[in-house]
Formats: structure tokens, sequence, C-alpha cells
């Protein structure tokens, strides 16, 4: 089919029984950090494809991709049996609008990720960008249990930009020395993650994105909402920037 390209493995990590990272050589199409491409195999004769966001910044080879493995997923099931040398299909072009280019100026980044979702913020971090367009920048990631709070070595290498930059880990099912518990929204509508980071969490100071499953996309958005802020669009700039991923 056109727009596939053959790309080689060079590893798969697993991070815990479920969550893996499979890295990729192919001579993709440039693209934007935050965008997603497609991972595909060959099923019984017929193509199986799933969209995942680059893990990886536009200029990092090789390409990164973060994943769960889903019950009765027949690409994920294939994906975790992949050894350095063999093949998986890529697209050459990468899509998505979960960006910094659509993102407004602010003072405060904040984003927000709930388990794979991490991926797509990590690429746009470890770019210019965000150092160059933002004072300070909060890196919000959500999980079950705290093995799943991965690719600690990517997030404190961007401690290197000291106090512009903070991550705040969630553990929701389990207690975790230097997380914080329960879910993203009530921290929000509390005050406890403004009080948490020192930082605001305001109309008139932040922008924010949003990656993750609906459920917290959703409800996020709706507490933000209800401090003024608004959905950012082309035609009309606001504060929130979502993208589901499930």
């Amino acid at each position: 089919m056109a727009g596939w390209l053959s790309g080689e493995v060079v590893e798969l990590k697993r991070w815990t029984q479920r969550l893996y990272s499979l890295r990729v050589e192919a001579p993709v199409d440039p693209f934007r950090a935050g965008q997603f491409n497609r991972l595909s195999v060959m099923v019984d004769g017929e193509r199986v494809a799933r969209p995942y966001s680059y893990v990886n910044a536009p200029d990092e080879r090789p390409l990164d991709f973060y994943f769960i493995t889903v019950p009765e997923g027949p690409l994920t099931h294939h994906l975790v049996t992949l050894s350095p040398g063999d093949t998986v299909d890529v697209m050459a072009k990468a899509n998505g609008f979960y960006t910094l280019e659509e993102v407004p100026d602010g003072e405060v980044l904040w984003m927000f990720a709930t388990g794979t979702a991490l991926g797509p913020h990590l690429s746009i971090l470890k770019t210019e960008a965000p150092w160059r367009r933002f004072q300070r920048i909060v890196l919000v990631h959500a999980v079950r249990t705290r093995e799943e709070l991965t690719y600690q070595d990517t997030i404190d290498a961007f401690r290197d930009h000291g106090a512009r930059f903070q991550f705040v880990p969630f553990v929701s099912r389990e207690e975790s020395p230097g997380a914080l518990p329960g879910r993203i929204p009530a921290a929000i509508e509390s005050g406890l993650l403004e009080r948490h980071t020192g930082l605001p969490l305001t109309p008139d100071a932040a922008q924010v994105m949003i990656c993750g499953n609906p459920d917290m996309v959703r409800d996020t958005s709706e507490v933000l909402k209800g401090r003024g802020m608004t959905r950012n669009r082309r035609r009309e700039p606001g504060h929130i920037t979502t993208e589901n991923y499930w």
C-alpha cells in the first residue's frame, strides 16, 4: 500500500508486564514533535495498523514508540514478539495537530498525561521550542502504579533547565513516596496541584496541553473551563489543547 515503509527494529524495551517501547529505524518524512505515525503488520493476509505518537524528537533517531499491550489486540501481541533486525511497517508521513505550533504563548506550560500519552510530551520537551517560549514548564504524568512511571532518565535530563522545569507524578492505586495520590482533575479543583508546584493554573498565566484517556481529558478540561479557560482553536486562541489517547 502506498505510504508504507519497511522499518528495522533496533530495540524492544519492556518496562512492565504490559508497557513497551519499540525503537525502529525507518526513512520517514520530517515531522513535528507531538505528531503520530502508524505501526502495521499483516495478520492472516490483512493489514492491522494503529496510531502511535513519536517519543523521539524530530531530529532524533531511532524512532521511538511507547505502547501498552491490549487484550486480544492482534497488533500489540505481534509487536511484543519482535527482536532487533525484524521488520515492522510504518507510514512515511506523520499526522496530528497536538503540537506546540498549535499552542499560544504563555508564562507557564502545563502538560498533563496519563499512561502512554506521556510520549508526545517527551517528544515536544526534547526540542528547543518549549524552553524558548515558556518561562516555566510542568509535566504531570498520572499512572496506576509506581512501576508505570517510565522514561525517568529522559525526564531527569529536563532537570538541567533547573527551576524552570517540574515533574509531578500521580499514582492512583498505591501509596508512592514523592507522588501525588488520586486523579488530576480533583487535584486541580482542590488547588492541590498549584500549592504543590507554586505555579498558577489560570487564564492569565497558563497554557495547558492535555493528552490521555478520554475521561481524564474531559474531566480536566471541564475543571479548567470552570476557571475561565477556553478551548484553543486556530481562529479563536484559548488556553486548552487536547488529544484523546486510548
